[in-house]
């Protein structure tokens, strides 16, 4: 692994931080700035999720998160996957998720895990993700009543 190799992998780590925190405090613009204009976001593994491009999705999630009283992502086990060619810098990442978060209305705290897959690529503005599907492996105390795995 090289010095370029080491630095990416940190830089690409700091997105999925930045993605975290996004959603754990509601900013949907920095939510937005993790992913390219034309990036495919797909939710549709989780209870009522959707799929879209992120514009759509970003505007699905602030109302869907306007039930979320508190919520706070971890992310851990990160990989990568490089490739470098004449399209560009890309990297195929996975991470592991785990999400406690409370609902409106419910008096117990929910979780959720999982993997997130993001495509992403280099841009003039850093790494970003120009696709996320997210891998949601276990939902407990879910407001839709799904529960396990």
């Amino acid at each position: 692994m090289d010095l370029q190799e080491i630095s990416d992998r940190f830089d690409i780590a700091d997105t999925l931080y930045r993605y975290s925190r996004a959603v754990d405090t509601k900013d949907w613009e920095l939510w937005r700035s993790v992913f390219t204009p034309e990036a495919v976001v797909d939710y549709s593994s989780t209870p009522f999720g959707q799929a879209g491009p992120r514009d759509e999705i970003a505007a699905w999630l602030e109302e869907s998160f306007a039930f979320v009283s508190v919520s706070q992502h971890f992310i851990t086990n990160i990989e990568y996957t490089f490739t470098h060619d004449s399209t560009g810098d890309r990297a195929d990442v996975r991470a592991m998720f785990y999400n406690p978060m409370r609902f409106a209305g419910m008096p117990e705290l929910s979780m959720c895990g999982g993997n997130y897959h993001h495509s992403m690529v280099r841009t003039d503005d850093g790494w970003k993700s120009a696709g996320l599907l997210e891998e949601c492996l276990w939902f407990e105390n879910s407001p839709a009543g799904a529960s396990g795995s």
